[in-house]
């Protein structure tokens, strides 16, 4: 009976909230807070085109290079990326969004942005709706999907199918959002370029 134990693979511990990053969201969110509060330009660029391009790049990393990796990985390779990457996820995204958006609103207020003509009216309007489907999906698809994993894997017999089922959703919205990040940064420079 030892000699079966000692040969079987272990399972990884999962966390659902890694509580060492907490303070580190905890940093970035009270600079935002701060930020917006000076209203000044630079900081509010800085937080904007930082959680921007972080989530841009995220949201492709994951659309188009894990999801084809883990597609291919074995239920229980995919269970141990899984417990390792989205309790990092469970913090960064949301951080990521809150930082984009608010900062960003802020931003298109300090510089005359929300009071813009036509045409360059429609581009902002276009960026608000591509960037709020985005957050809802973010929020609202992403985060479910990836809690409802983490808490899958804590159960002591965890389901590898609902996790890759979990994970394929978590993965394609991912990809998702990243194409519609395209758009958002065609607009984005066609609004700077102006």
């Amino acid at each position: 009976m030892a000699d079966v134990l000692v040969g079987a693979p272990s399972r990884p511990k999962v966390q659902i909230v890694p509580v060492r990053g907490l303070p580190i969201v905890a940093v970035v969110i009270a600079g935002l807070v701060v930020t917006i509060a000076s209203n000044k330009l630079w900081p509010l660029e800085f937080y904007h085109v930082v959680g921007g391009g972080m989530w841009t790049a995220l949201d492709l990393f994951l659309g188009l290079v894990i999801g084809p990796i883990m597609a291919k990985m074995s239920v229980s390779a995919r269970m141990e990326f899984s417990a390792r990457f989205m309790p990092k996820m469970l913090l960064i995204m949301p951080t990521l969004v809150t930082m984009t958006l608010a900062s960003g609103w802020q931003l298109a207020r300090l510089v005359g942005n929300l009071d813009v003509g036509y045409p360059k009216h429609w581009w902002l309007t276009a960026s608000f709706i591509v960037v709020g489907v985005m957050a809802v999906i973010a929020i609202g698809i992403l985060e479910p999907a990836n809690i409802a994993v983490l808490f899958e894997m804590r159960k002591p017999q965890p389901d590898g199918e609902i996790i890759g089922r979990l994970m394929r959703r978590f993965v394609y919205t991912a990809g998702i959002t990243g194409v519609m990040q395209i758009a958002t940064l065609v607009i984005m420079t066609r609004l700077a370029s102006w």
